[in-house]
């Protein structure tokens, strides 16, 4: 073979390199200078009420708690007179405050228990009822919640009457048992423990029918492999339900101890508008000492204090909130 018959292979050039896509840009917009305004813009109507609602009194009552103010004072007669925190020491410095706050403590601490757990109870339970059941029990529930507070107390008020109460009656049925005639408001630990009974029933619609919608987030397959890790109806719930539910549980909790700290209407209906000395709570002891005994100063200055503690509540319930996001 000649040489011109000899051809040499072409040298193929490696494939080039695709080029990358090109990322389409976004024509940037035009920032609005009053973007960051118009969240406020919509807030300022609530704002403005809350301002309204709570602001002026707030201020008026810490503007009090530091004056001297009784009946000359409200008509007139004479000006406020400022007194520095001499209020906040005569108070702080009265026996009788402590055991108030002692009683409200643990008045509050038995009401939020009970009611905490009562309601985790039901809710539970109305989750292996059938359909028609739990709408009873709904109903019953919200019509019970929506009723008034002095309705309430005064169906309460003649269930434990000692002459005509119900309640007495169905418990002398019991073998052994006499109760035709005590009187529960005798003594102020039965009395309280009537009144947080009261509370209680008012409270635990509500808890229920919130840890039910909570109960109907928990997933059913984190249940199930429970069981099957061998965990019985309590490691379930331990382990399970009660992890899912724990912001619910706090903010419930949080609102309970709120909400039962500044019971009033019940204590006062229940004793006729004149609550006993063992008998009284922070609320009701404020407004015997601004409206009975005409010294509006001290009044404000228990009130400030209450709405201290309550704030100290606020506090840690965003302090675990805030936990809780954390894990989350």
């Amino acid at each position: 073979m000649s040489a011109a018959h000899t051809t040499t292979p072409a040298k193929v050039p490696p494939p080039r390199p695709a080029p990358p896509p090109s990322v389409p840009v976004r024509p940037r917009g035009r920032r609005t200078s009053g973007g960051g305004a118009v969240p406020w813009a919509l807030l300022a109507p609530c704002l403005l009420i809350l301002a309204l609602v709570m602001g002026y009194p707030l201020v008026r009552l810490v503007t009090l708690s530091f004056q001297k103010f009784g009946q000359s004072q409200l008509w007139g007669f004479k000006p406020a007179e400022s007194v520095g925190f001499a209020n906040f020491t005569t108070v702080l410095g009265d026996g009788e405050f402590w055991a108030v706050v002692l009683r409200t403590i643990l008045f509050a601490a038995g009401s939020v228990i009970f009611t905490m757990v009562a309601g985790m109870l039901i809710a539970l339970l109305l989750q292996r009822v059938s359909g028609w059941v739990r709408t009873l029990v709904n109903i019953a529930l919200v019509a019970s919640w929506g009723m008034p507070i002095i309705v309430a107390t005064t169906v309460f008020k003649w269930l434990f009457d000692s002459d005509y109460g119900i309640f007495n009656a169905l418990l002398s049925k019991l073998p052994g048992v006499d109760m035709i005639g005590h009187n529960w408001f005798a003594s102020g630990p039965q009395g309280l423990a009537v009144i947080m009974l009261l509370v209680v029933w008012g409270a635990v619609p509500f808890v229920v029918i919130t840890l039910g919608a909570g109960l109907t987030q928990v997933p059913r397959e984190l249940e199930e492999a429970a069981r099957l890790d061998g965990a019985g109806s309590w490691g379930v719930f331990r382990y399970v339900t009660l992890p899912i539910l724990k912001p619910i549980v706090v903010m419930l909790t949080t609102l309970s101890v709120i909400w039962d700290m500044g019971v009033f209407p019940q204590v006062f209906v229940m004793r006729g508008g004149h609550p006993e000395a063992e008998f009284q709570l922070l609320t009701t002891y404020s407004y015997d000492k601004a409206f009975v005994v005409n010294d509006y100063g001290q009044g404000s200055a228990i009130a400030l204090i209450t709405v201290l503690l309550l704030l100290g509540v606020v506090a840690v319930y965003m302090r675990q909130m805030l936990k809780i996001g954390e894990v989350e």
